[in-house]
């Protein structure tokens, strides 16, 4: 067994605690810790690109509309 631990010893542990340390920085990259994460980040712009679709078609919608009533206009005038 102590060959084991000596393995452990000198390979594993060093590698182990280098990728709690990279983990520990992804989580924190995620999830945000205090500040706002990537998930946070995602969902502000996924919410952004909603707005932004409703305000074109909003746009298009009215210009459409305004156009119709220029055409009708000018057809029974």
């Amino acid at each position: 067994m102590s060959g084991c631990d000596g393995q452990y010893e000198r390979v594993c542990k060093d590698e182990f605690a280098s990728i709690h340390a990279k983990l520990d920085r992804l989580d924190e990259a995620i999830r945000g810790n205090g500040r706002p994460g990537i998930t946070v980040r995602l969902d502000r712009l996924e919410q952004d690109a909603k707005r932004q679709a409703r305000l074109i078609w909003l746009i298009v919608g009215s210009a459409i509309t305004a156009f119709a009533s220029v055409l009708v206009a000018w057809v029974t005038g």
